[in-house]
């Protein structure tokens, strides 16, 4: 009888789907995958870690050399109904440096919605309106429609400005509003 009132309970509380991943809360990095251009022969180098502020660090440098040039960063997680959202806000301290966001509706989708951002090596809220993410396949926008905001599955920060550059992003924290 108990379990049976537990699990009533539960599901009257209000479930907060709107925070994708927050490093203070969700502690570790275990759940990010680095994904560099050397599954193209490239030679870049990321790596995710955790500094002494609890905020997950994606650092390394990205190399044209062999055929490379990027570097990335991904969290999937259970498919969320992301309906009732409109932006995904973006709590990160940069380098200067150009990055891009991508969100997959599915994780086994082979293209992603893209959407660049710019950081001012401060720390700053930037805020991307989910229809402002265009569909891209291995750097080539897609003939079909942009990020219908229905269905959210992997997140993916990811740096390939045509040049060598180390970089250097902070995250804190990934929510929608």
């Amino acid at each position: 009888m108990k379990l049976l009132t537990l699990l009533i309970l539960m599901t009257m509380i209000p479930q907060d789907n709107s925070v994708i991943f927050d490093f203070q809360r969700q502690k570790g990095a275990a759940t990010w995958y680095v994904v560099n251009d050397g599954v193209m022969g490239g030679l870049s180098q990321g790596k995710m870690s955790i500094n002494d502020a609890g905020n997950g660090v994606f650092k390394g440098y990205v190399t044209t050399e062999n055929n490379g040039g990027f570097s990335s960063v991904r969290h999937s997680f259970s498919k969320k109904d992301v309906s009732n959202f409109k932006v995904v806000k973006l709590r990160i301290k940069g380098d200067g440096k150009p990055y891009q966001f991508r969100i997959k509706a599915n994780e086994a989708q082979q293209y992603s919605f893209i959407q660049e951002f710019k950081t001012s090596g401060e720390w700053e809220t930037i805020v991307i309106p989910f229809d402002s993410f265009y569909p891209s396949f291995r750097g080539n926008k897609l003939n079909r429609p942009n990020y219908d905001g229905k269905f959210m599955e992997e997140v993916t920060f990811l740096i390939g400005n045509k040049k060598k550059e180390a970089f250097a992003l902070e995250i804190e924290r990934i929510w929608l509003e």
